[in-house]
Parts: C-alpha cells; sequence; structure tokens
C-alpha cells in the first residue's frame, strides 16, 4: 500500500515537473495572451501546427496539410467525456454556420474505443474524426489528457491561433472563428 501510494506520489509530482516546462519562457502561453484556459496568439506569435493525420473514425485517411488555405478547427474529445457531449451541438452549429467562409472541422477521439466513439458522433456532427485512442495527437498540441475536451484553431497559414482547455460554446467559438477566418492568409513565404 505505501509503496503504491510513493509511486502515485513520485507520478504526480513528474507531471507536475512537466507541466511546469512545458510552460517556461518559450512556450506557447508565454508568447500570447493568456487566461489559463484559453491562449490566443496574433499573427506574428503563432507557431506552426505539429503534424497532424491519421485513420479517420469511419476509416479512410486524413492529413491537416491537405486543408491548407482553410481555417481548422481541431477538437479532442472521447464518448467518455460529458462536457463533450455538452459541446457538441454547439461545435456542430459553429461548423454549419462558418464551414462557407472556408472553415473546416476535424473531431479527434482519444481514449476511447472505436464503437463507443461511433455511437456518440451519430447525430451529434457531421465533421470527420481522427481515432487517436493513444491520444498521441492531443500530446502533439501540448493538450494532457485531462483537459479533454480542448480544442484548437489553425489559422489559414496552418499556425495555431487559439488554443482552448475547457468546454466550449457557439457563443464564444463562433466569434473567434469568424475572426481568425476574416484574416488574410500571408503571401507565400511570409510567415
Amino acid at each position: 500500500m505505501f509503496s503504491r501510494r510513493l509511486a502515485a506520489a513520485l507520478l504526480a509530482a513528474v507531471t507536475a515537473g512537466a507541466a511546469l516546462v512545458s510552460c517556461s519562457s518559450d512556450s506557447q502561453e508565454s508568447r500570447c495572451s493568456s487566461d489559463g484556459l484559453k491562449v490566443t496568439c496574433a499573427p506574428d506569435q503563432r507557431s506552426k501546427t505539429p503534424k497532424v493525420s491519421g485513420e479517420l473514425l469511419t476509416g479512410g485517411s486524413y492529413d491537416v496539410s491537405r486543408d491548407r488555405g482553410q481555417v481548422v478547427v481541431v477538437n479532442f474529445w472521447g464518448s467518455w467525456c460529458p462536457p463533450c457531449r455538452a459541446e457538441a451541438d454547439d461545435l456542430e452549429d459553429t461548423y454549419q454556420a462558418t464551414k462557407a467562409s472556408g472553415v473546416t472541422f476535424l473531431g479527434i477521439n482519444v481514449q476511447d474505443s472505436r464503437d463507443k466513439a461511433i455511437a456518440f458522433e451519430e447525430g451529434r456532427v457531421t465533421y470527420p474524426s481522427l481515432f487517436d485512442p493513444a491520444s498521441r495527437q492531443a500530446l502533439n498540441f501540448d493538450i494532457p489528457p485531462n483537459s479533454t475536451p480542448a480544442t484548437v484553431i489553425l489559422d489559414r497559414d496552418g499556425r495555431i491561433a487559439v488554443v482552448i482547455r475547457r468546454a466550449v460554446t457557439q457563443d464564444e467559438l463562433r466569434p473567434i472563428v469568424e475572426r481568425v477566418a476574416a484574416e488574410q492568409p500571408a503571401p507565400d513565404g511570409q510567415r
């Protein structure tokens, strides 16, 4: 019993230390405005998105590079996550309201079984989702598994414009997506 508690305490200390390192002076949060749960970066502060590719939940494959030139809203979710259920309609409504302006959405299903994830999506969302049970994509974005749901908005140049580490509503998300969609992409090679 004591050794389990000690191991848990050590794991918590290592996790806390890793979290502090990820929030160092070179992190996204330090270059951009942040309230702790939402990070917003001006165009000259944005970093390139990590590689986002993999197997779609319903089959086939996806690579975010195919959507360069569009705003891509990436939402990390799981069928086991009550806030994910609460935000699903808001995400779909924002997708429907903004897709004509060059916005696409991508879900990334984490820590889930394929059957449960497919059942969750039915009747809720019409945009595709990557199947990522090991949360590798989330870790590429510095989204810890305990931060689900999280939403990342990529600008037309494939750079991270906004990171929201909590559930969103349409009233909050839609104006942010519309603002990023209204930005002009940089001329080739200038960003």
